[in-house]
């Protein structure tokens, strides 16, 4: 009897040493989220992972449209003159100048030396030619004089900076003004120069006075004017740019 008594009691006790025994990994983890920490700390890492899988997503979406999008289809939504005087370019449509006559009267002057053509006549090409000491040279540019001799107001021929303002011992007092066009104007044998380096001058603006140089000393007081390309300075004939170019 004590032996089957023995017997019974053990099998009474089996189910609960395995029903304590599947009960510990459960407590363990009630103590484990009981912990404050946890839940925080969970919380960082998910939003972790999905900040991550935004991230990737976003990636993914975007490169297609960087690759295939060429640079030049990028429009701007401004209208295109806004965006033009905002750089100081000329807006798309604007007139270019045309050249003027770099006097305020052309009325008041006259063309007393022609500019050296080359492709001229013989004849021409002598009366285009300069002596300077024991040095003839073909005379680059025009001279402009008043039939009284005086002096008289030199403009800008072309809208552009001014890129020089020098005193020159053989050609006198000189401006230099350089334009959008990639053309620069010179004006030589000046009197009072009345602009300085880096200025910006319109098409018209008084930028001195004629005078008088050593080059050209039997002209008296005249104004030598050019016209050069900006990119390699060589000369162009006055003539085939200025208007109603006729000699007087």
């Amino acid at each position: 009897m004590r032996d089957g008594k023995q017997e019974f009691h053990n099998k009474e006790e089996a189910p609960q040493t395995v029903t304590g025994a599947a009960n510990v990994p459960n407590s363990a983890w009630k103590r484990f989220l009981a912990k404050k920490w946890v839940f925080p700390a969970t919380y960082v890492a998910a939003a972790a992972i999905i900040l991550t899988l935004m991230w990737v997503y976003q990636d993914a979406v975007k490169k297609p449209v960087a690759t295939n999008t060429p640079v030049n289809s990028v429009q701007s939504d401004k209208p295109a003159g806004e965006t033009a005087n905002k750089d100081n370019a000329v807006p798309v449509g604007a007139k270019a100048e045309s050249m003027q006559w770099p006097v305020k009267d052309r009325s008041q002057v006259t063309i007393s030396l022609p500019s050296y053509d080359s492709k001229g006549s013989n004849e021409a090409k002598q009366a285009a030619m300069i002596e300077y000491g024991d040095t003839i040279t073909p005379h680059v540019g025009v001279d402009l004089v008043r039939a009284d001799k005086q002096a008289f107001d030199v403009s800008a021929a072309l809208s552009g900076k001014v890129t020089a303002v020098d005193k020159n011992p053989v050609v006198g007092n000189l401006v230099e003004i350089t334009h959008d066009n990639g053309l620069v104007t010179v004006y030589q044998s000046l009197g009072e120069v009345k602009v300085a380096k880096g200025a910006t001058v319109k098409q018209g603006d008084v930028i001195a006075q004629a005078g008088r140089n050593e080059l050209e000393k039997d002209q008296g007081v005249h104004l030598h004017f050019e016209v050069r390309k900006a990119e390699d300075g060589t000369a162009e004939l006055p003539e085939q740019l200025l208007p109603e170019f006729k000699p007087q």
